[in-house]
């Protein structure tokens, strides 16, 4: 069975295509070669290169394919004065304000239509807890969740384009899977923790001093590239759109759930009463009952190789 893989040149992919190719040919789709980089000597897959908003590019990329693993996205929003500072200063490639929009949206489009014209079954997408608002927030105001802990079924108020992006792309999956028959799923990942870098979050893990708004969940890597093989590998099974957090069961702290919401979002206390000494502010349980998916790796794990503080 073969698979395509958007965004196959990004750091995630390289688990994705491990997780997926001993079962699978993979088709590589990205703007820039994949073994032209971390691939480099490895890579045994067939190429695309090309734009995912170029509709003749997404048509040859899912040409014979029975899913796409759709990963490919700007992750971040443009047009956010963080984004534009520090692409003036040259340490991003500078981006049209409207970059994030047009290659998430426009290009999720052109993929799902490229994908209807092929009649391939499946598409597994990666979505985001930014849909809720998390994570950069315009309006300056704290993310506060109705409930804890936070499921698919909390509302979803997106504040910056990457965040409405991704709410858009949900729609639109959701929207293919009404029309045409295309089982489709999203899976809102967690801050994303290659093993490479853990070490470096544990040396310098502190008990955090102001509140942040991505509520502390993380993914491993490895982690989450299984939650896609998994997706796929049940989506006979599942309904034909659905939502899925893909976060591990505990926060990135090493004080409690209560004792933080205690210190910095007493507001939230009340609604913490029911949650585990570690628990995750977001809920993982859907993707477990529904796929069988809980993630293995916790970022504890290294905190024997971390130096004493």
């Amino acid at each position: 069975m073969q698979i395509t893989i958007t965004g196959s040149a990004g750091s995630f992919a390289t688990y994705l295509i491990k997780e997926l190719e001993p079962a699978y040919d993979l088709v590589l789709f990205d703007r820039v070669r994949p073994d032209g980089n971390r691939l480099a000597g490895e890579n045994r897959h067939s190429i695309v290169v090309g734009d995912l908003t170029c509709f003749e590019d997404c048509q040859r990329a899912v040409a014979g394919s029975h899913a796409i693993m759709h990963i490919g996205a700007i992750p971040f929003a443009a047009e956010l004065p963080w984004a534009r500072a520090a692409m003036e200063s040259g340490r991003m490639p500078l981006l049209p304000l409207d970059e994030t929009m047009r290659v998430n949206t426009m290009g999720t489009y052109y993929l799902l239509e490229a994908a209807r014209r092929a009649a391939v079954a499946t598409v597994v997408m990666a979505s985001s807890g930014a849909v809720l608002g998390l994570g950069a927030r315009p309006s300056g105001t704290h993310f506060t969740p109705a409930y804890l802990p936070v499921d698919e079924a909390h509302p979803l108020a997106p504040e910056d384009t990457y965040a409405l992006s991704k709410v858009f792309g949900e729609e639109m999956l959701a929207a293919f899977s009404r029309g045409y028959g295309l089982r489709g799923y999203a899976l809102r990942l967690a801050g994303i923790l290659r093993p490479g870098l853990t070490p470096e979050f544990v040396r310098e893990h502190a008990a955090p001093t102001g509140w942040n708004n991505w509520l502390y969940n993380y993914i491993d890597a490895r982690d989450a590239a299984r939650a896609f093989r998994m997706c796929l590998d049940a989506a006979e099974r599942l309904p034909a759109f659905d939502v899925f957090f893909v976060t591990a069961p505990d926060s990135f702290l090493i004080e409690t759930t209560r004792e933080l919401l205690a210190r910095l979002r007493p507001d939230l206390v009340g609604m913490a009463a029911g949650l585990g000494v570690h628990q995750a502010l977001i809920s993982p349980d859907k993707a477990e009952r529904s796929f069988g998916f809980r993630a293995e790796h916790r970022w504890t794990e290294l905190l024997a190789e971390a130096p004493a503080r």
